[in-house]
């Protein structure tokens, strides 16, 4: 691996190429923080689809073009003399000290749950209203409920069993089947919503990613309907024309590649 002055020589090297770029290039030049968000939301999500892969050359790419995006941010701040990449790495080298005083002062924790509360109450007494300031209401909503809970219960708001969750759960599927049979449609979508923050939360204690797991099964089931796709293609037929009999053979054999 590199050392820390290789290290430190190829990001002064990204910060020349950056200057550079933002003088000379038509596109870099035209580039706002407006115009690079959504392209920063494509590369985090590109990252985390190689995380999930565990490809880790492609992580390294992702990482890289993150980065990027990272010092671009900052070149930009720079140019309005709001901030640059400096202030951008004090700003969260002061914030890590701050909030890790079990590291940097005379705070003693005792496993991982006790530093993720001292966390969050650390961030009240910086001047945070709320817990759940720090949710980003732009989030998509399964991540946001999941966050959420994290928050709660970081503070002490939260349930004591796995058990307690899993019936709530359960009582929540009732209330759903009940609305589902009174046929009224918005409070079928409510009681849904119920079910499904219930779900989050219970995976929370099956200590479980929620939205990594719904991610896999839609890797999962994109591969065995591809599968299938390219089964059908082979006999020269068209999956509208096949019974669910005739797909269900493809799929179990999909199951088992």
């Amino acid at each position: 691996m590199n050392s820390r002055q290789e290290q430190l020589k190829a990001f002064d090297r990204l910060l020349t190429i950056m200057d550079e770029l933002r003088e000379q290039c038509p596109w870099d030049k035209k580039q706002t923080l407006q115009s690079l968000r959504h392209l920063t939301i494509e590369e985090t999500y590109e990252l985390g689809d190689a995380i999930l892969d565990n490809d880790l050359q492609e992580v390294k790419k992702e990482l890289g073009d993150l980065l990027l995006h990272i010092v671009f941010y900052a070149k930009i701040g720079s140019e309005t003399n709001d901030f640059d990449i400096a202030d951008v790495a004090n700003s969260i080298s002061e914030k890590l000290i701050s909030r890790h005083p079990h590291i940097y002062s005379d705070t003693k924790v005792n496993n991982e749950e006790d530093v993720k509360r001292n966390w969050e109450q650390l961030k009240l007494k910086e001047g945070k209203k709320s817990v759940l300031e720090g949710v980003p209401a732009s989030l998509p909503a399964l991540v946001k409920a999941s966050r959420i809970q994290d928050k709660v219960a970081g503070v002490g708001f939260d349930w004591e069993e796995p058990q307690q969750v899993f019936e709530k759960l359960q009582e929540e599927l009732g209330e759903l089947q009940h609305e589902i049979n009174s046929e009224n449609q918005q409070k079928i979508e409510e009681e849904f919503g119920d079910v499904m923050f219930s779900m989050i939360n219970y995976a929370r204690f099956l200590k479980v990613n929620p939205e990594d797991a719904l991610e896999r099964t839609n890797k999962k089931f994109i591969k065995r309907f591809q599968y299938l796709e390219a089964k059908a293609k082979e006999q020269d037929k068209s999956l509208k024309d096949m019974t669910l009999a005739e797909m269900d053979v493809y799929w179990e054999e999909a199951k088992r590649i």
